[in-house]
């Protein structure tokens, strides 16, 4: 039984041990709420399937879609990297049929985005061998070059164009932008108005 001594409340040593393990509990207890009270970061879950408009923009620049029909093990549409060749889509499209030849096949061309391959089949008069009508050719029958992504070796095969006037074309786009219409080729140091009117139907902007 706990003594009453000199006014003190004495609760004997038992007493003691409890009333501390009572308050170290009472401590633990208030830090486990402390800490469960306490913000915690989440974080922000996108959709994989959520993409910007910019990202699947970037995404088409980086390659050309070109149809490959004629005597093609897989004729149809295929999709290579920008700057593929005809060899590389005859090749995606399964090569060319058996007894077909390529021969007379620009192998070696590269793809122009929306063209269409030809292979084993005669093309439209006045068209290069290995390409056929489509909605993006011109009045040769060949896929316009786009003025604002080809390079020098794109265009310098053009009627009346060599490595020179290739350069000043794209040195053109480099100092004045893109080019808003075909037109103004005319702005191009030595093009005159017949050349303009021989390259007019063979580019596109």
């Amino acid at each position: 039984m706990a003594l009453l001594r000199a006014g003190r409340f004495d609760p004997g040593r038992r007493g003691a041990v409890a009333l501390a393990l009572v308050g170290l509990a009472a401590t633990v207890v208030a830090g486990v709420v402390l800490l469960r009270s306490r913000p915690s970061e989440q974080p922000l879950m996108v959709p994989g399937s959520v993409r910007s408009a910019a990202a699947a923009q970037t995404d088409r620049a980086g390659e050309v879609v070109v149809a490959v029909a004629g005597k093609i093990r897989h004729p149809g549409l295929v999709r290579l990297p920008a700057g593929s060749r005809v060899d590389d889509a005859v090749r995606a499209a399964g090569g060319a049929a058996p007894g077909a030849s390529t021969g007379l096949v620009n192998l070696a061309r590269k793809l122009i985005d929306g063209e269409q391959v030809l292979i084993g089949v005669d093309p439209p008069p006045g068209a290069a061998p290995g390409t056929g009508p489509s909605a993006a050719t011109g009045a040769s029958g060949v896929a316009p070059i786009d003025l604002n992504a080809a390079v020098a070796g794109d265009v310098d095969h053009l009627p009346g164009i060599g490595p020179v006037l290739a350069e000043r074309i794209v040195s053109w786009r480099t100092e004045h932008g893109r080019f808003a219409s075909v037109d103004q080729l005319r702005q191009v140091s030595g093009i005159g108005e017949s050349k303009y009117q021989q390259l007019k139907a063979r580019v596109r902007v």
